[in-house]
């Protein structure tokens, strides 16, 4: 279905917008946001990692965990495998987050010129209900290398279990597990960010894809979802080839915070929101007052 010339007209008003407040936000605290870096070159290849490439396409594209990026991944596959075009929502999600199956920018030569023709694009989400999914995703529901590298850590740190279980299955069949202020606990402590940079499923967009250094053509927000991947589809002259996957149905939502931030203190959750303000700031997020004002 083609965008209506009003609506097509509506949403170019939206990304402008968003483009302009990211960039008014970049200017107003660039070094802070940067750390330093004035370009690209200044940037390691590891600080890149989140850049797929499409050479054919001309576009680029910055993944973001729990931002839809596992069905933006299945566009990208799709395009990359080339005509005639596989339906995304047929590619497993293990294929797509598998090492090596998406090409990065990293690894590719003409780094900075491909970063100034391309068509480069990112998804956002509300940084609060985005950690909710993380935690979600990779705690309540018991993954098995996440167990391994994290939950006994917090567990044992701030869970009040000093020996905690090494064993997964004894943990999921004794209902054992951190709570969402366990979660928190572990991101506020200094010694988190001291001993390795976040895990990128908690890591500050901005941290992911720099984008007060990388000027990007669109800006996508989980919230606005299936009209901005029409939008953005429709931008790439694909939207006769490629049908994006629909969102899941118990998508975490913003007007659940105010249940998962019940058992955090106040002090915690300002300091939570001061992790984060960038990413507030940066994509346009409203500060969650009710959660803040005490």
């Amino acid at each position: 279905m083609s965008i209506s010339t009003w609506t097509a007209e509506r949403m170019d008003i939206l990304q402008e917008g968003r483009k302009q407040l990211l960039k008014e936000n970049c200017e107003n605290d660039k070094d802070a946001i940067s750390k330093g870096k004035r370009s690209l070159e200044d940037m390691s290849d590891s600080e890149l990692k989140n850049l797929v490439v499409d050479d054919e396409h001309g576009i680029i594209y910055c993944y973001i965990p729990k931002v839809a990026c596992t069905n933006w991944k299945r566009v990208m596959f799709v395009l990359k495998h080339g005509e005639p075009y596989q339906d995304p929502s047929s590619i497993s999600r293990y294929l797509v987050h598998g090492p090596g199956n998406l090409p990065l920018l990293s690894s590719n030569p003409r780094i900075e010129r491909k970063l100034k023709h391309y068509t480069k694009f990112l998804f956002v989400r509300d940084p609060f209900v985005r950690l909710i999914s993380a935690y979600r995703d990779k705690f309540e529901h018991y993954s098995e290398s996440y167990f391994d590298n994290f939950t006994q850590h917090i567990q044992r740190l701030y869970g009040n279990q000093p020996n905690p279980t090494h064993r997964m299955g004894e943990v999921s069949a004794l209902g054992v597990r951190i709570t969402f202020y366990n979660f928190i606990q572990y991101l506020l402590d200094p010694q988190t960010e001291e001993n390795l940079p976040f895990e990128p499923h908690w890591r500050q967009m901005h941290r992911l894809c720099h984008p007060c250094l990388i000027e990007y053509d669109f800006i996508g927000h989980v919230e606005t979802l299936e009209e901005d991947a029409e939008q953005l589809l429709n931008t790439l002259k694909l939207q006769n080839d490629i049908k994006f996957p629909p969102s899941y149905v118990n998508i975490t939502t913003s007007e659940s915070l105010s249940g998962w931030f019940r058992e955090v203190p106040l002090v915690e959750r300002m300091k939570l929101y001061k992790l984060y303000e960038t990413d507030f700031k940066l994509f346009g997020y409203r500060k969650p007052d009710e959660l803040l004002d005490g």
